[in-house]
């Protein structure tokens, strides 16, 4: 499939699937295959770019390093069990390798790029454009203590390089072209810091590279799981660290917004922000992986984030809990492959989504059962959301999947209003010395299922529906036996994934979260691509159903779908065998992860989960 050109023509050629992730835990940055960081916010996950040639073109931010002339790199990898990047790439003169890190900060932000020459002698050069928030603003460029700084009102910029640096143009274009031989090495370090602030101290890159693998890689010997796929599970996993902000626990979505989930469509949206609905899955993920410290720092955000009147919980919140993440467009960005608007912020904040009601409950239970440490008003949380729930369950709602239609009584959410009922009802049975409405519960628990199973469940077709007296389907529904509404050997539930395999996934591989064309329930014109940890989801409810054999080709399958990196965005488009919207997506590296160790991996990896055995 060709994407028609929009800007400068050297970015719009790149898939979503061509960049590398590097990061520091706190914000991140993609490069891309020849050499340029089109991405990186600073100094947050949330903050605005200051390269953002990802949604526009290079006028609005990026920087180059790469042979003079050289497209694409020969080849790149990770070092094993890190996220320090390694791009190579093979000329007519010789060999270089172009090494690029975040190390973890102590004082500020550092991006350290590091040349080396392999064969030969090769002309190298770099080419910086700085563009403070998110394109717009070109920041003016000095020398200061031998080095350039660049400032536009609260952004500074150092950049410390070992080559000499010209700036030039109205634009202030930062240039360097040098020439590496065989075992020479050239350093770059591009440094934040708020521009009312003293420049923070040097980062030394060598130094920074030893710490930086030293450290990836003594975290990644923590991973408990030894199955098929280990490379898969542990860069997953490693991709769950760096969507982490270190200093909260918290864990975005994914480190950019706006990467469309379909080429030249509207439907395009801020992840960088952390959501609710990701919390069981991700808690059971770290614990079954031997990261407790990891799910207790997420954890420990959760409650944080949803403390509160009970009536005012949200599905997503900030790094470190923040409500406020308006949503507005930014017209100067043409969008990635023409795809607008590219928007800040999230009005989806604002929905009513009831699942997200039982994904808390369900993971603070998860919580409790692992044995990590209790805090002292963890139950009395999980009392207010259950007495805020017993009434607002019958309401419809915007679903798990944040459709911008109208409420409707999405099955998904009343299951989860089961499973919140279900979770409290069971932890009050193991534990008769807390306070709480035993018998409320039960009796809630009780009138969820049976109204589900009338008004959900569609007899004909031996299937549960998307909503209330809809034909529709939705991928949401394979998680029914993984929660424990019904036993995994139901025929409702076997009917359920047929169903869904039949309709969402005509080619049983990767599936579609729902019908957006036949349904309109979104609210939005086009398409999408399809989901990848639905797939997941797939695999994992026909294993629970005892077709192994079949979900492990299944999970096969869908590893081959990450880039050369091991990453994962949140869609892909079978038509033109691409990866589609925000990258790399936390949900879907979940999905691998949670897939791996339920078809292959660690003891009670199911409990560890949130696999409840139905009630």
């Amino acid at each position: 499939m060709t994407v028609a050109p929009v800007g400068n023509p050297s970015t719009v050629h790149r898939r979503i699937e061509d960049y590398a992730l590097i990061g520091d835990e706190q914000t991140a940055a993609l490069v891309g295959r020849d050499g340029s960081v089109d991405w990186l916010c600073l100094p947050r996950f949330d903050s605005a770019a200051c390269f953002a040639a990802l949604l526009g073109d290079e006028d609005n931010g990026h920087w180059r390093i790469a042979p003079e002339g050289a497209d694409a790199c020969t080849r790149r990898a990770y070092r094993p069990d890190t996220l320090v990047l390694d791009t190579e790439w093979d000329t007519a003169e010789g060999s270089v390798r172009v090494t690029d890190l975040m190390p973890q900060r102590e004082h500020a932000p550092d991006v350290v790029r590091i040349i080396e020459g392999l064969s030969g002698k090769v002309l190298m050069r770099s080419l910086l454009r700085l563009r403070f928030d998110y394109g717009s603003v070109v920041p003016w460029m000095r020398r200061s203590d031998g080095h350039r700084v660049a400032v536009a009102g609260p952004d500074s910029v150092w950049l410390r390089s070992d080559p000499p640096v010209h700036t030039w143009g109205k634009d202030f274009r930062t240039h360097s072209e040098f020439t590496v031989a065989a075992g020479e090495k050239v350093a770059f370090v591009l440094t934040w810091h708020p521009s009312h602030r003293p420049r923070p101290p040097l980062c030394d890159p060598f130094e920074a590279l030893e710490t930086s693998v030293q450290d990836w890689r003594a975290w990644a010997a923590r991973c408990r799981y030894k199955g098929p796929h280990r490379d898969a599970v542990v860069r997953s996993l490693i991709t769950l660290k760096a969507l982490t902000y270190a200093p909260t626990g918290g864990i975005v979505a994914a480190p950019t917004t706006s990467l469309p989930e379909e080429l030249g469509g509207v439907r395009n949206w801020d992840y960088r922000y952390c959501w609710l609905r990701d919390s069981t899955l991700t808690l059971g993920a770290l614990l079954a992986a031997g990261y407790h410290e990891e799910a207790e720092a997420w954890r420990d955000w959760l409650l944080r984030a949803v403390a509160g009147d009970p009536a005012d919980l949200q599905i997503m919140y900030g790094l470190s809990g923040e409500r406020r993440l308006s949503e507005y467009e930014i017209p100067w960005l043409s969008g990635y492959a023409g795809s607008t608007p590219v928007r800040v912020g999230n009005s989806a904040v604002e929905q009513l989504q009831l699942d997200v009601y039982g994904e808390v409950i369900d993971s603070l239970s998860l919580a409790r059962r692992s044995g990590l440490p209790s805090r002292p008003h963890i139950w009395r949380v999980q009392c207010a959301m259950m007495e805020f729930l017993r009434v607002a369950w019958r309401h419809p709602d915007e679903g798990i999947w944040e459709v911008r239609g109208p409420r409707r009584h999405f099955v998904y959410s009343k299951v989860m209003a089961w499973v919140a009922a279900d979770r409290a009802v069971r932890t009050l049975e193991d534990d008769p010395t807390l306070d709480g409405d035993l018998e409320g519960w039960r009796a809630m628990r009780e009138d969820v299922h049976r109204e589900v199973l009338e008004r959900g469940f569609d007899t004909a077709r031996n299937t549960f529906t998307q909503s209330y007296g809809s034909p529709e389907l939705d991928a949401s529904l394979l998680l029914i036996p993984r929660v424990g509404f019904l036993p995994p050997d139901d025929p409702r539930v076997v009917g359920t994934i047929d169903a869904v395999r039949a309709e969402l996934a005509p080619d049983g591989f990767l599936v579609r979260r729902y019908s957006a064309a036949a349904t309109g329930v979104d609210g939005l014109p086009g398409g999408e691509g399809t989901f990848i940890v639905c797939s997941f989801w797939l695999a994992d409810a026909l294993h629970l159903t005892g077709r192994t054999r079949e979900a492990r080709e299944l999970f096969e399958r869908l590893v081959g779908l990450t880039n050369d990196l091991g990453l994962l965005s949140e869609e892909y488009d079978p038509v033109a065998g691409r990866q589609l919207g925000n990258f790399p997506q936390a949900f879907s590296h979940i999905g691998l992860v949670v897939s791996a160790l339920s078809l292959f991996g660690v003891e009670k990896a199911g409990e560890a989960e949130g696999v409840t055995p139905p009630g």
